[in-house]
């Protein structure tokens, strides 16, 4: 693969872009077109931050799955003063015009669809050789790479802020340890983005993935969701409207409770797998679909995976059991067993929302980047005032994201008069 180095190294030696294909921006261009056009609050957002230069002298190391709406996001931090640096945080994510279209725009581009695993940790580290104030972090990649170089580049960072669960849980075991370095907001738990984002996100984007990788009905199919957090609750939901017999495999005695509850069918995976036509893997632990399953799944039976990392999915188990492996579709390989079903993974067991689709609708999208750039702002007003612990989005830039959410909706609510106000604060009655 030829990828493109979009111009020589500045005066710092830092390069500037690396991206596949140059030629490919007015492409890309469209989509970031589209996508800032449907992103309303981000916008507002945006007009606020480039007025106040809020990020003026700052430097934003960026790794998320490079699409239309993170280019947006990459952008408007830069059009706020900074500079950034962004590379990809999953290795069928990146959407190349996209990539060509920002390295346009001023921002450092390292990042094109199909790295290897070694240009993955090269592009990160260049990330890091901007030596950035702050990281925007999606599966807390570029965090631990810093506490893994250490020295100057470490000491540089005052905060990140983090998207995704998988980033969370490996930042709060840091945390646990006592080996996290400098503050980390947990945007993945502002209620303005998991309950929209996780939920209404990923339940329609990880169908429309499944959709354009296979081309096949979803109706009348059996659906095993493995995991009923708020991402498989949003599948669950997606799936049963579209027209499939939805099975929900869980952990937690409570969530399970819930999904049953919700009228779907509850059962362990050993048992589902004998069911289901197509897996939906959403928990964001390992070893979720293994060997043992695999044998006992129907012929052609589809496995696909929504969340962050490729472990979810035992691809190795698979290859091991498979006689004979051909790619039947872009996004579809073809396993033969030893008994001669056949199953098929979709997308390499990685995020089948953004390798084989778009992502997330741009309106949810708008709102959980709305969240990253306030909470880059607050990271910068708050200097050397946060613990180096995980913390909150405050409930103030949360509410605000979610107002000017109903707004761009068209819609207004009620307000508490002072009396209300009271009566809530009081003891009597």
């Amino acid at each position: 693969m030829c990828i493109t180095l979009i111009s020589s190294p500045d005066t710092s030696g830092l390069t500037l872009s690396l991206v596949k294909d140059p030629k490919l921006a007015p492409s890309g261009k469209m989509k970031m077109a589209w996508a800032r056009e449907h992103m309303p609050v981000l916008a507002k957002i945006t007009r606020r931050l480039v007025a106040n230069k809020s990020f003026k002298g700052y430097k934003i190391g960026t790794c998320l799955h490079l699409e239309a709406k993170t280019a947006v996001l990459a952008e408007s931090m830069h059009r706020a003063g900074a500079e950034v640096a962004i590379t990809g945080s999953n290795p069928l994510s990146t959407q190349d015009d996209v990539a060509a279209a920002l390295s346009e725009t001023g921002v450092h581009v390292y990042a094109w669809h199909g790295v290897t695993d070694k240009e993955h940790r090269q592009n990160l580290n260049r990330v890091l050789d901007l030596q950035p104030d702050i990281l925007i972090d999606d599966g807390a990649e570029l965090s631990i790479l810093a506490h893994v170089n250490g020295g100057s580049r470490l000491r540089k960072i005052i905060g990140a802020c983090e998207e995704t669960t998988t980033g969370v849980i490996r930042l709060k075991a840091m945390e646990r340890q006592g080996k996290l370095r400098f503050p980390v907001i947990s945007v993945n738990d502002a209620l303005t983005k998991y309950l929209f984002d996780s939920q209404y996100g990923t339940g329609q984007s990880g169908l429309e993935g499944i959709m354009r990788a296979t081309n096949l009905l979803l109706a009348g199919r059996n659906v095993v969701v493995a995991g009923y957090g708020w991402v498989g609750r949003g599948v669950a939901e997606r799936a049963r409207g579209m027209g499939s017999k939805v099975i929900v495999t869980e952990v937690n005695p409570v969530r399970a409770l819930e999904a049953l509850m919700e009228g779907f069918d509850v059962m362990p995976m050993i048992e589902a797998a004998e069911k289901g036509d197509l897996f939906i893997t959403a928990t964001g632990d390992t070893d979720v679909i293994t060997a043992s399953h695999m044998l006992r799944m129907k012929d052609k039976a589809i496995l696909c995976n929504v969340g962050h990392y490729t472990v979810e999915v035992k691809v190795r188990d698979l290859e091991k059991l498979a006689v004979k492996r051909k790619r039947v579709r872009a996004e579809v390989v073809e396993y033969t067993m030893r008994n001669r079903k056949r199953l098929y993974l979709l997308s390499e067991g990685r995020l089948v929302n953004l390798a084989a689709a778009d992502g997330h609708p741009a309106e949810v999208m708008d709102m959980s980047f709305s969240d990253q750039a306030l909470s880059a702002e607050y990271l910068t007003e708050n200097k050397g005032k946060l613990p180096a612990k995980v913390v909150k989005v405050p409930d103030k830039l949360d509410f605000e994201v979610a107002r000017q959410r109903l707004e761009a909706f068209g819609r207004k609510i009620d307000t508490l008069s002072r009396l209300q106000q009271k009566y809530l604060q009081s003891w009597q009655g």
